[in-house]
């Protein structure tokens, strides 16, 4: 049963409770076609991703309007699905709709019948991935949204875990599976102290409950905990660099780049909007967290050699840049500086969708090397962008998005980002007054840093010559593949030239959360020229900069015309004289990394493994570990085995031992009785 405003705005939820629909109808249909790989790829995955295209034009067309709201008979008897269309939730629903389009088009030409799960059922469980992270975003209580978000923990995990044959993808799945339940209990009891003991867990209750500032504290930090558990924040981040090379690609671009922003959505639901009047501690707290997120991720993406490993660093080092922002907007929130509370949940937002299209487009593309060369190490690819060169291409896009270059939309991301740090008014407390350049200065250093990341990643595995032999024979993506990816670069370049017209999507978003938008002071020049603040503060145009671009493209191609005369002469790259350069002289991931390993060595623990005289086949070698493992995870398995061997004790395997502990425990129940 839905209800709305008018006949027009009832069809929102309903026909995107039709596309989730759909998309469990298509699992179905992949149980059904369990080892018709042609069906299932040439099919039913394409159809997964039509109807992503569906909820993206819902969600947009729904942003805005009027709240809807649906009540669903399919939980328990006296607990219905509760059910809510805003516009933070078709926000969310938008991203989600956008990338999944191109990662299922992609997926219609990667899946294979090696990956160890039948095609039809990796099919079932994606799509059941997909519908529930529409259910959690649609949820508007907290039994449907556990429900939910057990049901996309347990469908990813089943993902995770495809070649389930290998001991490591099994590692890697009990790991995630396990950080997943610790942050869902601790969201379960968040929702537990916002319900304020009226035994009421709809969200329109908690809307309505005014909490002391103790209870809200501890609400707020039970979401912190929980839906950072999911977002990969310090410390609950070891999952990531484990379940992403696990993953099929496309399930790590799924997951890295569409479910860990359900952890944002679900932190901007509970904190501002279903907890009322922010601390501004909150935000400092938040703050603080995002960027030693942020610089951990990027620092230890630096140093990888694997290419999916190297991306999940990656992923944790964004979701801190979103922690950031969302820290920054909770501070201006506290202090009812709304204008600044709008301009940094703006970044916060248009942060997700950039992540969500080069994050996704980037996963693709190791998947697609993957595929072509068998190869995840660093040290044996390289020069692939000869034979593989609309992977490179569109890759090379990624990149660039990801390393926060205009005209791309992760410069616009970052760019506005720092806006709301260069140019807050002076806040009334003198403390966060004098921390905010030192923290715009510690995101301008994330920001170089993820852009030697990027020149890292490109560089090493599409440039210079082939490390191996058998590069040469890497085939290209096919066409399902490079129609997926070139759909998540049209959204890199979308969101980085038509950034007034996204902020004008975003405002509805901002306006619902923080009483105010950016929408009617953002345009300049016709709608052309961002400036968030004032033209005569910061402006930024990206037609013109791509226009000035192509310009010194145009320029250069002229004068080689006119002074040259058309003359092109191919020869070998220059080597300062030297010519008899080969691969093993080209740079290494360990060697481009190693600057950033010396520099912020207290980070790691670095295990070195020295050759001796005696050793036939010499070999130095440098692995780097987290310290989180060893001073906060290790610890803890030390000690559940230790426990685990204490109670294993009881386990005598004689009968009369077991008696005797009946007879103990009857005394003593029969002594407490008594008193």
């Amino acid at each position: 049963m839905a209800n709305g405003s008018s006949a027009q705005a009832l069809l929102h939820i309903d026909w995107i409770l039709v596309v989730s629909a759909a998309w469990l109808l298509v699992g179905a249909a992949g149980v059904a076609a369990l080892r018709r790989l042609a069906f299932v790829a040439r099919v039913l995955f394409p159809l997964g991703g039509a109807l992503g295209l569906v909820l993206f034009g819902l969600a947009v067309s729904a942003l805005g309007d009027t709240p809807e709201v649906a009540v669903l008979p399919i939980g328990l008897p006296s607990l219905p699905f509760h059910l809510r269309l805003d516009s933070l939730a078709a926000y969310f629903l938008m991203v989600i709709g956008a990338a999944s389009a191109g990662i299922s088009v992609f997926a219609a030409g990667y899946f294979r019948k090696g990956e160890g799960t039948p095609p039809g059922l990796l099919c079932m469980e994606y799509h059941v991935f997909l519908a529930s992270m529409v259910g959690v975003v649609l949820a508007d209580d907290a039994y449907a949204f556990m429900v939910m978000w057990e049901t996309m923990a347990l469908s990813s995990f089943f993902l995770v875990t495809a070649n389930h044959r290998i001991p490591e993808v099994r590692s890697a799945g009990y790991l995630y599976i396990t950080m997943a339940h610790i942050g869902a209990i601790a969201i379960l009891l968040c929702f537990g102290v916002l319900q304020a003991n009226t035994g009421d867990y709809t969200f329109d209750n908690m809307r309505a409950q005014r909490l002391e500032p103790f209870w809200a504290s501890v609400g707020f930090l039970l979401a912190v905990l929980g839906f950072g558990a999911k977002a990969g924040v310090l410390p609950l981040h070891v999952w990531l660099p484990e379940a992403h090379p696990a993953a099929p690609s496309p399930v790590s671009a799924l997951m890295s780049g569409v479910m860990l922003n359900t952890a944002i959505y679900g932190l901007l639901r509970v904190s501002l909007d279903l907890l009322h009047g922010p601390l501004w501690w909150w935000g400092a707290l938040m703050l603080a967290l995002g960027l030693a997120t942020a610089l951990y991720g990027v620092v230890f993406s630096a140093v990888q050699t694997d290419m999916k490993r190297l991306l999940a660093y990656s992923s944790i080092e964004n979701m801190g840049l979103l922690f950031a922002g969302m820290g920054l907007t909770l501070i201006f929130t506290s202090f009812e500086l709304w204008p600044m509370a709008a301009l940094s949940l703006t970044a916060t937002l248009y942060h997700v969708a950039s992540h969500a299209a080069f994050k996704s487009l980037l996963f693709l593309g190791t998947g697609s090397v993957l595929h072509a060369t068998s190869e995840r190490n660093l040290g044996k690819l390289g020069g692939l962008i000869r034979t593989m060169p609309w992977v490179g291409w569109l890759v090379l896009l990624g990149v660039l998005a990801s390393a926060g270059l205009p005209p791309l939309g992760g410069f616009v991301a970052e760019w506005l980002l720092l806006q709301s740090f260069l140019f807050t008014p002076g806040l009334p407390m003198p403390v966060l007054t004098m921390l905010v350049p030192v923290v715009a200065a510690v995101i301008a250093l994330v920001a170089a840093l993820a852009g030697y990341v990027m020149v890292k990643f490109f560089g090493v595995i599409f440039l210079g010559q082939p490390r191996e032999e058998r590069l040469a024979q890497a085939h290209d993506a096919g066409l399902w593949e490079r129609a997926g990816m070139a759909w998540l670069a049209l959204g890199c370049v979308a969101l980085g030239l038509l950034p007034v017209q996204f902020i004008q999507l975003i405002d509805p978003v901002t306006r619902q959360l923080v009483q105010a938008g950016l929408g009617e002071r953002v345009a300049a020049g016709g709608g052309w020229l961002l400036a968030p603040g004032s033209v005569a503060q910061a402006s930024y145009g990206p037609v013109i900069f791509l226009i000035g671009i192509l310009g010194c493209f145009a320029l250069a191609y002229l004068l080689v015309r006119r002074l040259y005369h058309g003359r092109m002469r191919r020869g070998p790259p220059w080597a300062c004289g030297f010519p008899w350069g080969t691969a093993r002289m080209q740079d290494t991931a360990e060697g481009f990394g190693q600057p950033i390993r010396q520099i912020f060595e207290p980070f790691f623990v670095i295990r070195r493994e020295l050759p001796t005289p005696f050793d036939e086949q010499p070999r130095y070698r440098v692995t780097v570990e987290d310290r989180f493992w060893h001073w906060l995870y290790l610890p803890v398995v030390d000690l559940a085995n230790h426990m685990a061997s204490v109670v294993g004790r009881l386990q005598q395997g004689r009968i009369a031992v077991y008696l005797l502990y009946s007879f103990v425990t009857l005394v003593a129940t029969l002594l407490l009785v008594v008193q």
